[in-house]
């Protein structure tokens, strides 16, 4: 039979508020009383819920992890994964449960986050954006419920986000491009109403415009983020000539679709065409040859993520954003010889 905090208030003679006051250290309790209380605990093995132990304290330690967006982020998302396996990490240390949003049937009528954050008793929640929110992540983000975004620009007074500088993401390709006397540069994105697929092709045709390099319109191409769709339009690109020195896609895993569709047209990367990606997933050390990205500094997402849900929880910070810097990778699949030469 499981106990509950009444059977160990029984056993010790005292009420249940004072077993609550003992589990949450709180009150003016004699050491006599926390000694009899600590004594049943131990000897029944009592473990408090988490909705005792919140009584008292008004905090579950529960943080909700939503994955949200009409086509969502999934669990393997090479990306993705990495910021929360960081940010589990870090929120794990300041003493934090999480709780996956992953029930469909909790509400039949609509999705509902705000709903679930209450029944649940949730401190807070990280949120992970795919593409086209739904209109119940807009209501949790004006809420009272502290929330933090990764990818997704949260508006709410209890809510912030952290994403990388996407702007210097495509800035640094190009300016890498240009110093190389590189100029005839194809962009594959996300989709067309993708916030950060259209920030990361703003920032290029822009320094593409100002470095002089000329933006051809049947070279900036739309997908998904995903292989399939780096393949597919690597493909359009492909199918007339003249073709692109160099091929940017918004994703790794796009660029290594573009690699494939290179490869079965029985060209060579990096000779006859350049590739380079965006996010540094693993895979990208092991292709052949190995991808040129830009890197995502995942793990300080996913802690200053924790950090800066932590604090909004316990009132320690305002509600704001964080970018954080990229970092341009180079290897074999865009090496370019003599570099910062070959201009003179």
């Amino acid at each position: 039979m499981k106990l509950t905090i009444k059977d160990i208030a029984r056993m010790a003679g005292v009420s249940p508020g004072t077993v609550s006051k003992v589990i949450n250290s709180t009150g003016n309790i004699s050491q006599k009383t926390i000694d009899k209380v600590m004594e049943v605990i131990e000897e029944t093995g009592y473990k408090p819920s988490f909705s005792a132990k919140s009584l008292a304290t008004k905090k579950s330690n529960l943080i909700g992890l939503i994955y949200a967006g009409e086509v969502n982020v999934e669990f393997n998302h090479p990306f993705f994964n990495e910021v929360i396996n960081s940010f589990k990490n870090a929120i794990g240390q300041l003493g934090y449960d999480i709780l996956v949003f992953s029930n469909k049937e909790f509400n039949k009528e609509k999705e509902d986050y705000l709903a679930r954050c209450k029944h649940f008793q949730l401190d807070g929640c990280l949120i992970v954006a795919g593409d086209h929110i739904e209109e119940a992540l807009k209501q949790l983000d004006q809420s009272e419920i502290p929330c933090v975004g990764v990818d997704l620009e949260l508006k709410g007074t209890n809510s912030s986000y952290v994403t990388t500088d996407n702007s210097k993401v495509s800035s640094k390709v190009v300016e890498y491009l240009y110093l190389n006397a590189i100029k005839e540069v194809a962009f594959i994105g996300g989709p067309d109403d993708s916030v950060i697929s259209n920030i990361r092709k703003e920032s290029f045709i822009h320094h593409m415009n100002l470095f002089g390099m000329s933006v051809r319109p049947n070279w900036i191409k739309y997908g998904n983020y995903f292989e399939q769709s780096g393949y597919d339009l690597m493909q359009e690109v492909l199918a007339q000539k003249p073709y692109p020195q160099v091929v940017f896609a918004a994703s790794d895993m796009m660029a290594l679709g573009a690699l494939k569709a290179i490869k079965e047209k029985r060209m060579k990367v990096p000779d006859d065409i350049k590739v380079i990606g965006c996010d540094d997933i693993e895979a990208c050390r092991y292709t052949d040859p190995p991808l040129a990205t830009v890197r995502q500094d995942k793990d300080k997402i996913g802690k200053l993520a924790a950090y800066m849900l932590h604090d909004l929880i316990n009132g320690n910070t305002e509600s704001g954003s964080l970018l954080v810097d990229p970092e341009l990778v180079i290897r074999e699949s865009c090496k370019i010889e003599n570099y910062l030469k070959v201009r003179g």
